[in-house]
């Protein structure tokens, strides 16, 4: 019994170890799972910033991708005057060549063709402010267009920089705007610098004024008349001729009767080179015949013919002009085939280059990368020119926008072309002409001579009758 209950307790010993060995195994302590790290996340740029410009005179909004177009308005057609007008178009697509753009943006020009005459003027200052794009104009080219466009582009805040516009009302206190500003000089300069040229270099005391009724014209012959005046000239005669005359006889010989030697000529070349070559059908082909910058172009030569010879006219003195304006001239002569040919090229170069500075100046670019341009803020940066090196010297504006060097040089034709003056050659005084007859010299010897003896010889070496 005792066996068996042994063999027993074994039995039950193994089968709880077998038990045991196939049981569930048991469970492992619980660990946390690692955390789990984050995608970099690409950064993105913050959103920009609103751009806001405010401008008492409107703000000109340039879409991105959009050029910025100025206005350029010169006489273009009319017998004399489109040259004058071809020459400047010329400076200024030079100048947009040189910097075709500004703060990322294309320049282009809107070229018209403003005449020379209060009408064309108006016409084109009506199509630019009807143009919310036009940013500012370059232009116009003479005064009597400057004039009216002038009082639209300032009822409009739009600014003007004019490379030739020279009549002092448009920058007087009284009559002058905001809107208008030049390059070019005032002809309150050009005025007496021609009358101190006939007065003192010509030696002419009395002269005849002619103006065609422009104020260009008008106003220049006023200004030389003071200044001549006030030298000691006289002015005998002054009359006035239309734009489109042919026929100068009739006021040639109103003039001839007053018997100046020299006519003062302040129009335009198609007007002048009449005038010039209908002297000689009147007998005044020895009269001097002088005029402005308004007809210092080869087409006057060739309006005038043989006549051209020896004339005399007044414009920029380029002997002061900025050290660009070498590179300036054969640029041009490249670009056109030909050289300059009229006076103001190089002022519309720097008209136009100043509009592009104060836009530079005063322009924003938004955050969606359209350009904004306040009015008035370019007007004032336009305005407030100073020390700028431009083609035709440093270009400063005063407070009523007289911006030009203002320096005059007086040019005349010889040979053909147009060449620095000289003054007139004075014939050399020699013996006078006595016709055949005889001269007797009279010598009184009232006293007796001395002769000199030579110290070291003893000897006479000479005699003095004194």
């Amino acid at each position: 019994m005792k066996g068996k209950l042994w063999t027993v307790l074994a039995v039950m010993v193994v089968l709880s170890l077998g038990l045991a060995a196939c049981g569930p195994k048991p469970t492992a302590a619980p660990t946390e799972a690692p955390t789990p790290v984050p995608a970099k996340e690409t950064p993105t740029a913050p959103p920009a910033a609103a751009v806001e410009v405010e401008d008492e005179w409107g703000v000109i909004k340039i879409a991105k991708g959009d050029p910025i177009k100025i206005g350029f308005a010169a006489g273009l057609s009319g017998a004399g005057i489109d040259v004058l007008g071809l020459d400047e178009q010329r400076g200024a697509e030079l100048a947009v060549k040189d910097r075709p753009e500004v703060l990322g943006f294309k320049v282009e020009l809107q070229v018209e063709d403003s005449q020379c005459n209060a009408e064309g003027g108006q016409t084109v200052a009506t199509k630019f402010v009807a143009d919310p794009q036009i940013v500012a104009v370059v232009g116009h080219m003479c005064s009597s267009s400057c004039t009216p466009a002038a009082t639209t582009y300032e009822q409009n805040h739009y600014t003007m920089v004019s490379p030739s516009c020279t009549a002092p009302s448009l920058t007087a206190p009284d009559t002058g705007t905001k809107a208008f500003n030049r390059v070019c000089w005032n002809d309150k300069i050009q005025g007496p610098a021609a009358a101190k040229f006939v007065y003192e270099t010509l030696g002419v005391r009395k002269v005849a004024t002619v103006h065609d009724g422009s104020p260009y014209a008008e106003q220049l012959g006023q200004e030389f008349t003071k200044g001549f005046e006030a030298l000691g000239g006289e002015v005998v005669a002054a009359e006035a001729v239309n734009v489109g005359d042919t026929d100068m006889r009739p006021v040639l010989t109103r003039i001839k009767a007053a018997e100046p030697e020299l006519i003062y000529f302040s129009a335009f070349v198609a007007e002048g080179g009449y005038m010039r070559s209908q002297m000689a059908d009147v007998g005044m082909e020895d009269v001097i015949f002088m005029g402005a910058d308004g007809i210092k172009a080869d087409e006057f030569i060739k309006a005038a013919g043989d006549a051209a010879e020896g004339v005399y006219a007044s414009a920029a003195d380029f002997a002061e002009a900025g050290a660009d304006l070498p590179k300036f001239l054969e640029a041009y002569e490249k670009e056109y085939g030909e050289k300059p040919i009229a006076p103001f090229h190089a002022h519309a170069y720097d008209a136009t280059m100043v509009i592009l500075n104060a836009i530079e100046q005063v322009g924003v670019v938004d955050g969606e990368g359209n350009l904004l341009i306040g009015r008035k803020a370019l007007n004032e940066a336009i305005r407030g020119t100073k020390g700028y090196k431009g083609l035709t010297g440093t270009i400063t504006c005063d407070e009523y926008g007289d911006c030009g060097a203002g320096s005059v040089a007086v040019s005349m034709v010889k040979n053909g072309e147009w060449v620095p003056a000289e003054a007139p050659a004075v014939a050399e005084e020699g013996p006078p002409d006595l016709g055949g007859r005889e001269v007797v010299v009279a010598v009184e010897n009232a006293y007796p001579p001395f002769n000199f003896i030579d110290e070291a010889t003893g000897e006479a070496i000479g005699w003095d009758y004194d």
